[in-house]
């Protein structure tokens, strides 16, 4: 596994090397030992997997309010997405900044999202299927969400918007210093 810095202090991609033979393929999707030093006293205590059909259909951008922020660590299984990663600290130097990379079932990497970020994707391909790896358990009291087209942000979405869930078309747009909805 190589560890990959993005612009967005501690967002990062993983690249996993594969081992491919006549039979198929083989990777790590995950090692403690090299992701300690990014994941530190955390601990993977929920996965999740989720199924999107539609080419063009984006899900976010989530993430859960203090004190029931988590760590994802994100991987395609299947597919291709458009992963990203929305820095919401407010006294971070990145603040409302955007990183974002392609995730594949072809590629293996693996977007990692600290707690204070807000996660999302558009897939590139149908049917494609996502593995979350998380730190904290899900809240429902602490479910949060900003707007995939919020214009402070102006993420770059590759493909043109197909579907949102009603829940992501709620989304507002953020609010200056921290002062999320």
């Amino acid at each position: 596994m190589d560890i990959a810095l993005t612009p967005i202090n501690g967002v990062f991609v993983v690249e996993t090397s594969k081992h491919i033979d006549h039979r198929g393929s083989f990777f790590r999707a995950y090692c403690r030992n090299e992701m300690g030093a990014i994941i530190g006293d955390r601990q993977i205590v929920q996965i999740n997997i989720s199924r999107t059909r539609k080419a063009g259909a984006i899900r976010g951008m989530h993430y859960q309010s203090s004190p029931h922020g988590e760590m994802k660590l994100i991987r395609c299984l299947k597919g291709r997405v458009w992963d990203v990663a929305v820095d919401l600290r407010a006294d971070s130097s990145t603040y409302l900044k955007w990183h974002a990379v392609e995730l594949s079932g072809e590629n293996a990497r693996m977007m990692v999202i600290p707690e204070g970020c807000a996660h999302g994707f558009q897939v590139i391909e149908a049917d494609s299927e996502l593995l979350y790896l998380h730190t904290g358990f899900y809240a429902p009291e602490a479910e949060k969400g900003i707007a995939y087209n919020d214009p402070s942000i102006s993420i770059a979405w590759p493909i043109p918007v197909t579907e949102l869930s009603k829940r992501d078309s709620q989304h507002v747009f953020i609010r200056p210093q921290g002062d999320n909805p």
